[in-house]
């Protein structure tokens, strides 16, 4: 799908070295799009989740601003199943599509995104995973799954069910959550809670004023300038701590 959006870190950045890739999965190889300092070496490792329209040049650029924050940012098209987001014409093609991407194939997929980023010679070897709106949820449920993470970042998304599998989290999380969301803010509360039950080390803000996909700057009706810019500091820096060698 083509965008016109508003970059806020260039496709051709000389800064970083910027690509599409692939990676053996379970079910074959799959896509996504790997950004990282020019000759960057020992650094943490950023997997991005997109929202429910894929791998859209939207969620690239995303990568490339992890990538100029130091780190080596994969975000990975959890749509390779059924053929890749660039099929789709449409948004709505997609949102349609992703129904049929079930939880246990994204964590399958995003397993094998670790593995793939665990061997590259510029990889330190420590691992974070961030999702929006629907990788939001994918990224909370992936962090109850996956014992080789080092950090997790959730963007307004759906509690994993049942709750109790917080439990299971291996690493620190932040959560970002923007109050005007109605569908989503009834579970913070519930999150908040499960988390302290099993002592986990949480860091979960509410922004006021902020709508669901309030981070996404290609989307006026939903964007909100200071609760992303705010929110993108915390998770920065929250990644630059727990993904240092």
């Amino acid at each position: 799908m083509a965008e016109a959006i508003p970059y806020i870190v260039a496709p051709n950045d000389p800064a970083l070295t910027s690509e599409m890739v692939q990676f053996p999965g379970k079910a074959g190889n799959v896509k996504g799009y790997l950004s990282r300092p020019q000759d960057g070496k020992n650094l943490g490792a950023v997997i991005v989740i997109h929202e429910n329209r894929g791998l859209v040049d939207h969620i690239k650029d995303v990568a490339r601003r992890f990538a100029k924050g130091g780190f080596a940012a994969l975000a990975v098209d959890l749509m390779s199943r059924i053929g890749g987001t660039d099929q789709f014409k449409t948004g709505e093609e997609a949102i349609e599509a992703i129904k049929k991407i079930t939880g246990n194939i994204v964590v399958e997929d995003l397993t094998s995104a670790v593995a793939y980023l665990k061997k590259q010679g510029f990889v330190n070897g420590r691992i974070g995973v961030v999702g929006y709106c629907w990788g939001g949820g994918q990224s909370l449920n992936f962090a109850t799954k996956c014992k080789d993470l080092n950090a997790a970042v959730v963007y307004y998304g759906r509690n994993p069910d049942p709750l109790d599998q917080v439990q299971n989290i291996p690493c620190p999380l932040l959560g970002n959550y923007g109050q005007d969301d109605p569908n989503i803010m009834p579970g913070v509360e519930p999150l908040q809670a499960a988390l302290q039950k099993y002592r986990k080390s949480f860091d979960v803000k509410v922004y006021p004023g902020a709508k669901h996909a309030f981070n996404n700057n290609t989307n006026p009706d939903r964007y909100h300038p200071e609760a992303a810019k705010d929110a993108w500091g915390r998770t920065v820096n929250f990644f630059k701590k727990n993904l240092a060698a």
